[in-house]
């Protein structure tokens, strides 16, 4: 379940800043949708919204749920470093008091009535079993990777048929060895892989004790061995940390982590908004 409530007609956008704050003033005035939490109490956040406006971030609420929103121009927003830093911040103030189903970037709604009526009404029973899910539980991020130089050093040292590979292309022209040289960048990949998945297994095999879900996520670059999402409930955090570290100690000469979170579980919800639909 990815946490992201992506919207159509809600806006998603690619557009310069300046262009932004030009059109704002033509623009109706809406509402920039960050989060829907259990509550059933009108709530204000001190975090201002998104936009460098200073807008309040506010509930609508309906019944025991509530979006977290704030006052916006009904725009695209860019996705730029700023912007995304905006929507992120005010997701972690609500973390300190709140279990939360994040709403993606960019989502804007045309009106406060609307969002009871199309998300917070319509969809009660499912955003209420989602809250439950998520109740107690964070997400937190690993990627590993190779030092550099090390998967290929295992891969040489590993697979005899790569070693003999490259010592017959020893001293011999590009032209001559080039179907060989194409024979062998095969035989690293795939001996890599293997690498890589063994790898992979080896993490997961340590940290999955500690998690109630885990998601392994696309692979994007040659050196890197895992990325992974794993929603754990908050009284394992210690756990799981102690877990990275031992990890991180155990395997320093080969291995680097990156360890992130708590996050908003955007990669174990996955909530899709139509307004119109």
């Amino acid at each position: 379940m990815n946490t992201s409530l992506a919207s159509s007609p809600g806006r998603t956008a690619q557009r310069s800043s300046g262009d932004r704050k030009i059109k704002e003033k033509e623009c109706a005035e809406g509402k920039y949708l960050y989060a829907i939490i259990a509550c059933s109490e009108p709530r204000e956040f001190k975090t201002r919204g998104i936009g460098e406006r200073g807008d309040v971030v506010q509930t609508i609420n309906y019944r025991r749920l509530a979006a977290v929103v704030s006052a916006s121009p009904i725009v695209e927003y860019e996705n730029s470093r700023r912007n995304m830093m905006a929507h992120t911040v005010v997701l972690e103030e609500v973390m300190t008091e709140f279990d939360l189903l994040p709403v993606r970037f960019g989502t804007v709604a045309t009106s406060a009535e609307l969002i009871e009526s199309r998300l917070l009404a319509l969809r009660y029973d499912e955003f209420s079993g989602l809250l439950e899910e998520m109740h107690g539980r964070i997400e937190l991020g690993l990627k590993a990777f190779w030092h550099e130089g090390a998967a290929f050093e295992e891969v040489v040292r590993e697979n005899e048929k790569i070693r003999k590979l490259r010592a017959t292309l020893q001293g011999r022209s590009l032209e001559e060895t080039y179907y060989e040289r194409i024979q062998l960048g095969e035989e690293v990949e795939k001996t890599m892989n293997l690498i890589r998945a063994r790898d992979e297994e080896m993490i997961l095999s340590r940290l999955k004790p500690f998690s109630h879900k885990t998601k392994t996520n696309k692979i994007v670059s040659d050196r890197m061995v895992l990325n992974a999402a794993f929603l754990i409930d908050r009284e394992n955090g210690a756990a799981m940390d102690e877990a990275v570290k031992r990890l991180d100690e155990e395997f320093s000469d080969r291995l680097m982590f990156k360890y992130v979170g708590p996050a908003p579980p955007y990669n174990f919800v996955n909530i899709v908004v139509n307004w119109e639909g």
